[in-house]
């Protein structure tokens, strides 16, 4: 845990106990989400912002009775469907099913689309990055990993799904017909394309989409203006913090047939 606080600059010359739970999500977020992001930020590359903004999602989801599971492509470690575990059993509304979708042997190859915000290609920072590098870009993390993290949760097994192979592969098959949360991060144009084609029309009015990498990866952006663009949908993507977007379905005619 205070690795990862180190690696976000927040243990310096303090003590663990003096790294305030203010510094570490901001102004104006509950305690208990707070604590819930002091628990999951070892295994997430995500930043503290997007897991308070992830756990907020999840109280107004359960408030307000959206129906469906709640998805996530893209899930290293799976710190951020561990938050979603935490959040749902704290709320006592552990009985929707979480399906985690990724590859469990790391990135698949980026395209020529993929470049970040600053230019640099995707495909040459893989390479320059070291594969085994736990804090890589290249963000390996075994099935058997995510599964033991999960289970610290407590969140009822029966209820965690694991989709395993390159999204293009497993899905549309693996995803359930309704969801209530649907959380992109597999940092992709095609893999963000094939996501947005197949799983946005089945969230449920009211239904939260969630972007992690579309300030950071053009083409995770790209995906998402071109599908929205396409279907004319009238989506407001809400800034999270520079790279993470959110937004509501507000009605049944913001959704693709």
């Amino acid at each position: 845990m205070w690795k990862a606080l180190k690696s976000r600059g927040l243990w310096g010359r303090k003590r663990k106990s003096e790294v305030s739970l203010k510094q570490l999500v901001g102004e104006g977020v509950s305690e208990p989400i707070a604590q819930t992001v002091l628990q999951t930020l070892p295994y997430t590359m995500t930043s503290s912002a997007r897991i308070a903004a992830l756990c907020e999602a999840i109280e107004y989801v359960v408030a307000r009775n959206i129906p469906g599971d709640i998805v996530e492509c893209g899930v290293w470690r799976g710190g951020s469907m561990m938050a979603v575990a935490h959040t749902l059993r704290r709320l006592g509304s552990a009985s929707r099913n979480l399906h985690l979708c990724d590859t469990f042997e790391g990135m698949t190859p980026p395209s020529q689309h993929d470049v970040s915000r600053d230019g640099a290609s995707a495909e040459v920072q893989l390479q320059q990055e070291d594969r085994d590098d736990p804090r890589s870009v290249w963000c390996v993390a075994g099935l058997d990993e995510v599964k033991k993290n999960m289970a610290s949760t407590g969140y009822p097994s029966e209820l965690l799904h694991y989709a395993v192979g390159p999204v293009e592969q497993t899905l549309p098959a693996a995803a359930p017909k309704k969801i209530a949360l649907l959380r992109l991060d597999t940092d992709w144009y095609e893999s963000t394309k094939h996501e947005m084609e197949h799983l946005f029309p089945r969230l449920a009015v009211g239904g939260v989409l969630i972007i992690d990498d579309y300030g950071h990866w053009q083409g995770a952006r790209r995906a998402v203006d071109e599908y929205l663009e396409q279907h004319r949908l009238p989506l407001l993507l809400h800034r999270i913090d520079y790279t993470g977007r959110m937004a509501v379905i507000p009605t049944a005619s913001s959704r693709a047939a």
